[in-house]
């Protein structure tokens, strides 16, 4: 018999942290403090996030009663456009918030640093986590490459500041 090995997320729930939650919402009543921003960051990078997934059509092929029907689909990742032009890879901290967004995609548990690197591997700019609320949340630029690397992010002096762990 063959064993799957375990993905780290055995028994998750999809209930999100409660104390990621608090974070993003301390940065939602004020999003003009960088300290709240990074409080946020902060949070996430020791979390599990879900990734979502959504059929996408292959091939589709016409029937002779004219309506087209699926011939193929994929599964893949979701990214969103902003105005600006960039795109963003989507995540969320629970399924509730998923399901808020999109009751039909299909969550997968993953690391928040392996969604950064997800993100970047696809191309994103930035990492969007509950677009659809409760309290939304954008990685983007230095902070989304640090967590990508698998640096950590710690408050030193009043001030915050990616550090490499010890290898």
């Amino acid at each position: 018999m063959r064993r799957i090995p375990d993905p780290g997320h055995a028994g998750d729930d999809g209930s999100a942290d409660p104390q990621v939650r608090k974070a993003l919402e301390a940065y939602d009543s004020a999003p003009e403090a960088a300290e709240t921003h990074a409080r946020a960051v902060g949070a996430l990078q020791h979390t599990r996030l879900l990734v979502p997934v959504v059929a996408v059509l292959g091939e589709a092929q016409t029937g002779d009663d004219g309506p087209a029907r699926d011939k193929s689909s994929d599964m893949a990742t979701v990214l969103m456009r902003g105005q600006d032009g960039r795109t963003a890879l989507l995540a969320f901290t629970g399924i509730d918030a998923l399901t808020r967004w999109d009751p039909q995609a299909r969550p997968v548990p993953v690391a928040a640093p392996r969604a950064a690197e997800a993100a970047l591997h696809d191309g994103a700019a930035a990492l969007l986590v509950d677009v659809a609320g409760p309290y939304p949340l954008v990685v983007e630029e230095a902070d989304l490459r640090s967590l990508a690397e698998g640096y950590t992010l710690m408050e030193l002096s009043g001030r915050h500041a990616w550090v490499r762990p010890d290898r």
